[in-house]
C-alpha cells in the first residue's frame, strides 16, 4: 500500500503544550526512570518479578542501592549522570533483603532468613559498595524490617518485626514471638556484632502488648531512635547509647469525614470513618523534637493521613484526607481501595539549601506529596508522579536529587516493571500533573480517571469533553475539560443516566457531539457480562434518549474487543457516524479491522477495512477516531508498556472517495497515512511509556489534543498524559 507524505503543521513540543507560569521558586521534576529488571544478569529470566523497595545511596550520592526482595538481591544503580542512570548490577544474598542503609563505603543490608512466621530469623550483612563483596554479617535472632544509621555514624538500629501470619487467626495479633529493636555500635563503617543491644518493646502498647511488631526506625542528631509499631498503633523513642526507652505513646486515632468508603465503581466523597487507628509505618525526624509518620493504616485500615508528633506524644499536625484530596484531583485515587484510601506509606525529610522539605509517598496512589516544613503546619508545594507502589523515598540534597523506589512489578500480567525514579530540584516549571479536577463547593474533589475518549466543543476553543470507561461502572461520566488552563482542568462531571439513575452495563470508549447540544457515545460490549456493543445518544443532561445496537449481521462475529471511538461527519439529515472496532473480529482477515459507518437518518450500517501495523510483541489495535477537515484521524497502538512499547501512532484516512460496503459484503481496504508518532510525547515526562493512548480530538481552532487512560490506577501508576500537539493541518 502506498503512503502519501503528510505534515501536520506546527506540531508543538510537549513541554510547550503544558507550559506553566514561571515558578517563583525551585520545584522538583522527574528526570529519569530506571527499570530494575535491567540490572539482572544477561542469563537471568527477566519474565520473573523484581522489585526496588527500600533505597539508599553512597555517601557521594552517585550510586543508588536498593533491596530487591523477590529476587533475593541488593541492586546498584550508577547515577553519576542522574538523567542517564546506568546499570550497576546486583549481589545475591542468602535470604530476602528487607532494608538497606549506607555508612562509609559499606551498605548494611537487613536480610530475612526465616523458616516460617513462627520461627523467624535474620541477619545484618555488610557489603562493600566498591567491590560488591560481602565483608561481614551479624546474626539478628529474628526477622528484620528497617535499618537506620545515626547522623554521627556511631550507631545502627534495626527493627526486628517478626511479622504476623496474615493467614493465621485472620491476621490478628498477638502472634509469638514478639519483635524488638537491635542497636549496634559502628566502627570503621561496620557494625560491631559484639555490641548488639536488644531493646524489649513488649508491655508498651494497649493493643497486643505481648507482641510488639516494630515497623520502621529513624535516628536524630541526639542519637534518639524513633520506632513505629504499626500493628500495635504505638510509637517509642529509645536512647541509642543506653538502649533505654525515653518515651512511648499510642499513635491515636483520626476521625475522617467526606471520604470515599465504598468500592462501588464511583467517586463518592461523602462517607465517614470515626476513631480510625493511625497505624504508622515510616517515621522520619524533622528535628530533635518532632518527627513525621506516614499512617498507612494497613492492619485495621483506613487512616490515609500523615501526622507530625513531638517526641513526648503531642500531635503537632494531622493531615487528615487533605493529601488524598490532592491525589484524587490529579486522577490518582484508587477506587478499588476505598476503605484504605491512598495508603500513605513512605516518608523522607531533608534540607535543600536552607529549605526543609518533607516528602510523603502514597503506595496506592503512586504519588509523592512535597511539603515545606514550617515548624507548624506544613506548606504544600507539589505532587510528583511515581512508579507503581512507591515504598522507599530518598533525598540527596548535595546533588539536589530526590529518589523513589517503587516495589510493584507487573511483568507477569504484561504490565509495567518495578522502577527507580529520579527527580531534580531546580528553577523550572512543574511538568506534572498535566490535568487536574476542580474542587466542589463542599471542599471535596471531583473524582476522575480512566479517560477513554475525547471530543472538542463545537464553538469554544480549548473546551473538550471526555468519557470514563468501565472502571467506574456504577457512574459512567462525561467530563468537561478546560484545556486552556495549565494544567488542564476538569470543570464538570455529568453522569450518564437511564430514567434519572446512573446507567449500568456501560463501558464508554468514545464520544462525539450530536449537533443539538448532546452527545453520541460508543459503548464497548462484553457478551460475558451482558454489556451490549452499542451507540447511545444522550442529551445535555446526560439522559440516554436513544440506544442503537450493532447490526445483527455483525454480532455473531463479536469478541471482547469492540467499539473504541466515535465521530460525526456532516450536519442535520446528512450526518453520519463513524466508529472503529479495536481488534479483529471473527470475520476479519488477520491484521485488518473494521471502521463502521452509520447513517443516522436512513438507519443504515456499512463498513470499510483498516490495515493494522505489524508487531513483534502483543497485539496492535485502534483506540480513537476523530473527523477533521475531510480526514478521519485514527489512533493505532500496541498493548505494550515501557521499553516494549513501539506503536503509539496517529494515522489519517481521507473521507473523499471512501466507499463503505454493506455488512456481510467484501469490505474495501482504506489507505492510511502517518500523521504523528506519539512516542516522543509519551517519553517526555521521563517515566515509563504508558500503554493506553486512548483519546484524540481537534478543537474548534484546529488544535489537536491527546490523552492516555490510566485504568483508574488499577494495575498502573495512575499517570494521565494530556497534551496539545498544535494545529492539525493535512497537506499532501
Amino acid at each position: 500500500m502506498s503512503r502519501k507524505s503528510l505534515y501536520l503543521g506546527l506540531w508543538t513540543a510537549l513541554a510547550a503544550s503544558v507550559a506553566i507560569p514561571a515558578a517563583a521558586e525551585p520545584v522538583f521534576n522527574r528526570i529519569a526512570s530506571f527499570p530494575v529488571a535491567d540490572n539482572l544478569p544477561k542469563d537471568a529470566d527477566k519474565s520473573k518479578p523484581t522489585s526496588s523497595e527500600i533505597i539508599t545511596a553512597s555517601e557521594d550520592g552517585k550510586t543508588l542501592i536498593y533491596s530487591d526482595s523477590p529476587y533475593g538481591a541488593i541492586g546498584f544503580v550508577d547515577i553519576t549522570d542522574p538523567a542517564e542512570p546506568q546499570t550497576g548490577g546486583i549481589i545475591k544474598v542468602e535470604g530476602e533483603p528487607t532494608s538497606v542503609a549506607t555508612v562509609g563505603g559499606n551498605v548494611l543490608a537487613a536480610v530475612n532468613t526465616s523458616e516460617s512466621k513462627a520461627k523467624p530469623s535474620g541477619r545484618l550483612d555488610v557489603i562493600d559498595i566498591a567491590t560488591r563483596k560481602l565483608k561481614a554479617t551479624c546474626d539478628l535472632g529474628g526477622q528484620p524490617d528497617s535499618v537506620a544509621i545515626s547522623p554521627d555514624k556511631t550507631f545502627a538500629a534495626v527493627v526486628i518485626e517478626n511479622e504476623r501470619d496474615e493467614e493465621l487467626n485472620n491476621g490478628e495479633i498477638p502472634q509469638m514471638p514478639s519483635g524488638n529493636l537491635k542497636i549496634f555500635s559502628l566502627k570503621d563503617g561496620a557494625p560491631d556484632c559484639a555490641t548488639m543491644k536488644t531493646v524489649d518493646l513488649t508491655g508498651l502498647s494497649e493493643i497486643a502488648p505481648s507482641d510488639a511488631e516494630p515497623e520502621f526506625v529513624s535516628i536524630n542528631s541526639q542519637n534518639q531512635i524513633a520506632v513505629t509499631l504499626q500493628e500495635n498503633n504505638h510509637i517509642a523513642v529509645v536512647d541509642a547509647a543506653t538502649g533505654k526507652i525515653v518515651s512511648h505513646f499510642a499513635a491515636g486515632t483520626v476521625d475522617l469525614d467526606k471520604i470515599d468508603v465504598k468500592n462501588d465503581g464511583a467517586f463518592k466523597f461523602d462517607g465517614s470513618m470515626k476513631g480510625v487507628l493511625r497505624e504508622p509505618d515510616t517515621v522520619k525526624w524533622l528535628d530533635n523534637d518532632r518527627f513525621v509518620v506516614a499512617n498507612e493504616g494497613d492492619y485495621k485500615g483506613g487512616s490515609r493521613s500523615f501526622t507530625i508528633f513531638t517526641k513526648d506524644g503531642k500531635v503537632a499536625y494531622e493531615s487528615g484526607p487533605s493529601l488524598e484530596y490532592k491525589i484524587a484531583e490529579a486522577g490518582h485515587y484508587p477506587d478499588k481501595r476505598n476503605k484504605k484510601g491512598v495508603e500513605l506509606e513512605g516518608a523522607e525529610f531533608a534540607k535543600f539549601g536552607d529549605t526543609p522539605y518533607l516528602f510523603v509517598a502514597s503506595e496506592r496512589g503512586s504519588m509523592v506529596g512535597v511539603y515545606k516544613d514550617t515548624g507548624a503546619d506544613p506548606e504544600f508545594v507539589q505532587l510528583l508522579p511515581s512508579g507503581i507502589g512507591p515504598e522507599g523515598v530518598l533525598a540527596i540534597p548535595s546533588r539536589n536529587l530526590l529518589i523513589t523506589a517503587n516495589e510493584t512489578d507487573l511483568v507477569e500480567d504484561g504490565g509495567a516493571r518495578s522502577h527507580v525514579m529520579i527527580y531534580e530540584l531546580k528553577d523550572q516549571k512543574p511538568n506534572y500533573p498535566l490535568i487536574v479536577s476542580s474542587t466542589k463547593d463542599d471542599g471535596t474533589p471531583v473524582g476522575w480517571g480512566a479517560l477513554s475518549g475525547l471530543v472538542g466543543d463545537l464553538k469554544e476553543s480549548g473546551k473538550l469533553y471526555a468519557v470514563s470507561d468501565s472502571i467506574y461502572y456504577s457512574a459512567p461520566t462525561i467530563y468537561t475539560i478546560d484545556a486552556k488552563q495549565t494544567p488542564a482542568k476538569i470543570t464538570n462531571a455529568l453522569v450518564v443516566k437511564r430514567g434519572g439513575q446512573a446507567a449500568q452495563k456501560l463501558d464508554l470508549e468514545g464520544i462525539t457531539t450530536d449537533g443539538d447540544g448532546g452527545f453520541w457515545l460508543a459503548n464497548e460490549g462484553d457478551q460475558a457480562k451482558l454489556v451490549p456493543h452499542a451507540i447511545l445518544n444522550v442529551n445535555d443532561k446526560g439522559e440516554i434518549k436513544k440506544e442503537i445496537a450493532l447490526p445483527d449481521d455483525l454480532l455473531p462475529n463479536q469478541i471482547r474487543y469492540g467499539l473504541e471511538g466515535i465521530t460525526r461527519v456532516g450536519e442535520g439529515d446528512d450526518a453520519v457516524l463513524w466508529m472503529l472496532i479495536q481488534r479483529e473480529w471473527k470475520d476479519d482477515e488477520k491484521g485488518f479491522v473494521k471502521l463502521l459507518r452509520y447513517d443516522i437518518k436512513k438507519k443504515e450500517w456499512s463498513a470499510v477495512s483498516y490495515p493494522l501495523d505489524k508487531t513483534e510483541k502483543g497485539w496492535v489495535g485502534l483506540s480513537e477516531i476523530t473527523a477533521h477537515d475531510g480526514q478521519l484521524y485514527i489512533i493505532e497502538r500496541d498493548n505494550q508498556v515501557g521499553a516494549n512499547a513501539v506503536n503509539k501512532r496517529l494515522y489519517r484516512v481521507a473521507l473523499d472517495g471512501l466507499k463503505p460496503a454493506k455488512i456481510g459484503e467484501k469490505l474495501p481496504v482504506v489507505e492510511k497515512t502517518l500523521a504523528h508518532d506519539f512516542m516522543g510525547d509519551l517519553k517526555a515526562s521521563n517515566g515509563y511509556v504508558a500503554e493506553k493512548l486512548e483519546g484524540f480530538t481537534v478543537d474548534s481552532d484546529g488544535n489537536g489534543y491527546a490523552v492516555t487512560d490510566n485504568d483508574g490506577v488499577d494495575g498502573s501508576s495512575g499517570e494521565t498524559m494530556f497534551f496539545n500537539i498544535g494545529k492539525v493541518q493535512a497537506t499532501n
